[in-house]
């Protein structure tokens, strides 16, 4: 799997390190990666610091090929992110009127300086959207105002909500589709032997099949089922028959169960 496209996510908020919220765009980030073919290698959680997440952007972004933000995109004091991916690549920060337009549209006489410094993002900065024509909607007081998902270089600046954050999802598969890149596929096993009976098992099928991710969860109190394996790759025969080559070499008698 080392052809798949690699990626990065930076959890960006005092809130989420205090334990004031609780994160939840991490699950639902992974699973469109690996849908899309894409390979999250690693995640990095931090304050709101400009000079921690400019050092992390700067790092994350060079060492994968892509890198999703989450977090700290508001008009308020703490919300540094887009001013800390600037600093990261050294580009100023701008005031873009295709984003001042949309603000001045929707606030109408209330909108507010506060308001308008949601249009300033670093040189350079593409706009994406699902469909040019039809944007994603993101939903403030019951009204729906068209935002795209911001993208620096090969960084997503994606906000901390999760409900927005889904939202401009969209506009990420729609851009990451392009790249024609399999996705991940996955079946697994359920069995009631534990983990010390299965490694031998395990370390076997490992040594077989090398490009096949296989992966031992082992479950407690109300499971049907004692341990979970997974076998994870790209190429559909592939998983399946390091799945099959796994069954059987269980013992006879052995219950299990499968799911693709």
């Amino acid at each position: 799997m080392a052809d798949a496209p690699t990626a990065a996510m930076l959890l960006i908020g005092n809130e989420l390190l205090s334990g004031k919220i609780q994160e939840a765009n991490l699950v639902v980030l992974a699973r469109d990666l690996r849908a899309l073919g894409v390979r999250l290698q690693r995640v990095v959680m931090v304050l709101d610091d400009v000079e921690t997440i400019a050092d992390e952007v700067q790092k994350l972004s060079t060492r994968h090929d892509w890198l999703f933000t989450s977090g700290g995109v508001g008009p308020t004091h703490d919300d540094v992110t887009l001013a800390s991916v600037a600093r990261a690549f050294g580009v100023k920060i701008e005031r873009r009127e295709e984003l001042a337009s949309l603000l001045r549209g929707f606030y109408g006489e209330k909108c507010t300086e506060g308001h308008l410094r949601m249009a300033d993002v670093p040189e350079g900065t593409e706009f994406v959207s699902e469909m040019d024509h039809n944007p994603d909607l993101v939903e403030i007081g019951g009204r729906k105002l068209p935002w795209p998902a911001i993208l620096v270089r090969n960084v997503f600046v994606l906000p901390g909500i999760p409900q927005v954050f889904q939202m401009k999802l969209s506009a990420v598969r729609a851009r990451l589709r392009k790249l024609g890149a399999r996705a991940f596929v996955s079946h697994a096993v359920f069995t009631d032997m534990d983990e010390g009976h299965l490694k031998p098992l395990l370390d076997a099928v490992v040594a077989e099949f090398p490009d096949i991710d296989v992966g031992s969860y082992p479950a407690w109190i109300g499971a049907p089922y004692r341990t979970k394996l997974t076998f994870d790759g790209r190429d559909v025969s592939r998983v399946k028959q390091a799945a099959d080559a796994f069954c059987a070499t269980l013992p006879d008698g052995e219950p299990r169960s499968r799911e693709p």
